[in-house]
């Protein structure tokens, strides 16, 4: 399919700067992305209840938002999401997380939690994924306070913090800790090695939302010079067993250098035994989903996502929550 006319304007995405001083970065970043918000994307619905939190994490304390999508429904399926933003940049306060924090909330029948986890470089790998079990372990421990039913915990991001949200599951696998029933990973980074073809594109890489110079160094970034591609809570999918894993719903986009990233990591937790989708959503490139305002595609992207979600929360099986997309 070609590209989404709508996204002709704004491609290409400009690549980083030289030179980075974090902060000053982050603040350009932040207000880019809200002028950006602020153009395409619809406002998120209205929720009963929004709080700021601030947890305790190793070496300090970061901030979650809890959303509640109604103050008379008792105990409600919990979803953490984790933002994207190349490990770098990004919160999990932001204008665009609020519209996911409410979507979800909202359309997917749940409270939703979305997690500002500490950033590279300063923070380097796995800071940023300590902190985010930190939230699933903060949300488990206070469940009773904000109104969570621990029997379905759900996980989901986008780009980057899909990448964090499916290492997460991996190491709370390993680690024992508590059950999580779906994974909704969109625009996911599971091969920090860049072994993929669509890696290797060149007009993927070049000329689109994400290029494959700016990959590489947010990589380097997130994971230190000498940090290891491979390691599976880096790169999920080289983990030694997918066995075991929740269900992974995987959406990724069909113009974006990290595209065969899902399709990959779908078929390789398949061949483990655990059931997995991967939709590629035709048109898009690396952060369309969020163009609400602009693109019908992004609307269908958007609730696509929350259906599954739904469906999950609503105690459906996975199997249900995949036919109720077709």
């Amino acid at each position: 399919m070609p590209l989404d006319p709508v996204l002709t304007p704004y491609i290409p995405f400009p690549t980083l700067p030289d030179r980075i001083d974090f902060v000053a970065f982050r603040e350009r970043d932040a207000a880019a992305v809200n002028a950006l918000v602020a153009q395409v994307a619809e406002p998120g619905p209205q929720v009963a209840d929004k709080q700021i939190v601030s947890i305790p994490v190793e070496d300090g304390t970061i901030d979650i938002a809890i959303y509640r999508p109604s103050l008379d429904d008792g105990l409600l399926p919990a979803h953490l999401y984790f933002h994207g933003g190349g490990w770098v940049a990004g919160t999990g306060l932001s204008p665009f997380t609020d519209i996911i924090g409410r979507e979800r909330a909202v359309g997917g029948r749940c409270v939703a939690i979305t997690v500002d986890y500490r950033k590279a470089p300063e923070h380097q790998y796995p800071a940023g994924l300590n902190d985010c079990q930190a939230a699933l372990h903060w949300v488990v421990e206070h469940a009773s306070e904000i109104g969570v039913d621990t029997s379905i915990i759900t996980v989901g991001g986008g780009s980057a913090g899909a990448n964090l949200a499916a290492a997460l599951c991996i190491k709370n696998r390993d680690e024992g800790g508590p059950a999580i029933a779906l994974q909704l990973l969109e625009v996911p980074a599971v091969d920090l090695t860049a072994s993929l073809p669509s890696h290797r594109d060149p007009d993927l890489g070049t000329k689109y939302a994400l290029a494959t110079v700016d990959v590489e160094r947010l990589v380097r970034y997130y994971l230190g010079e000498n940090g290891d591609a491979r390691d599976p809570y880096a790169s999920p999918l080289f983990a030694a067993s997918h066995a075991d894993l929740p269900p992974a719903y995987i959406m990724s986009a069909e113009f974006d250098v990290l595209r065969d990233d899902g399709q990959a990591y779908a078929e390789r937790l398949t061949a483990d035994g655990v059931s997995a989708v991967s939709s590629l959503q035709l048109g898009h490139i690396h952060p369309s989903s969020g163009f609400t305002k602009v693109m019908p595609a992004a609307r269908m992207w958007r609730d696509e996502a929350l259906t599954v979600l739904g469906v999950i929360n609503d105690g459906g099986s996975f199997e249900q929550a995949v036919a109720a997309t077709r």
